[in-house]
């Protein structure tokens, strides 16, 4: 089932979300339907707050960057079937020379920024079955990786930009917030309180 994606301003995109169970109700089905979410809007990656659900759980599929000519081969073939659930995750470590790269996101639709972040994490998360893993990621799998963590944290990226960029950018998240954006993906507004 395709969900709303819930837009910048609501209140779930800025709150510390908090850790799950195993006995979690229907988490398969919301697993299932967080994909097929994500699927429909083009996304690689999908933060349980952007559904509305303040927990931490998020999920993964690099796959369409894959497709990025502009990538080395290896790069290509590190984000080729890259598809991931990550659940009570926490970041242990981040190495490296920040490095900068336009992100956008589901909830904030027509906003592209660059955004500088370390390259290799280190993380620690149990998967949909409840198994734990702790694994190191590195390049664009790493990035998408922070970036759905901060979600999780209550953090967008647009918190991370410079002042001067976010008065730019401040008209345009209004409008997102009033529902006044086109998408073609259904979404929540919170001024608006109706689905699209």
């Amino acid at each position: 089932m395709i969900l709303p994606i819930v837009a910048y301003g609501d209140p779930v995109l800025k709150r510390k979300a908090t850790d799950i169970t195993e006995d979690y109700p229907k988490l398969d089905a919301l697993v299932d339907n967080m994909f097929e979410t994500m699927y429909n809007a083009y996304g690689v990656g999908l933060a349980a707050p952007q559904i509305g659900l303040p927990i931490r759980m998020f999920l993964v599929d690099t796959t369409p960057f894959a497709d990025d000519e502009e990538l080395t081969e290896e790069e290509q073939k590190s984000l080729e079937g890259f598809k991931r659930v990550f659940i009570n995750p926490k970041i242990t470590k981040e190495e490296g020379e920040e490095w900068a790269f336009n992100e956008g996101c589901l909830s904030i639709p027509d906003v592209r920024e660059d955004v500088f972040r370390k390259p290799v994490i280190t993380i620690e998360y149990l998967d949909e079955n409840f198994k734990a893993h702790t694994e190191t990621f590195d390049g664009l799998v790493a990035r998408v990786i922070q970036h759905e963590y901060d979600h999780i944290e209550g953090v967008l990226f647009t918190d991370k930009l410079s002042s001067l960029k976010k008065r730019l950018i401040k008209g345009r998240l209004s409008n997102i917030s009033k529902g006044k954006i086109k998408v073609d993906y259904r979404m929540r507004f919170p001024d608006q309180k109706k689905k699209r």
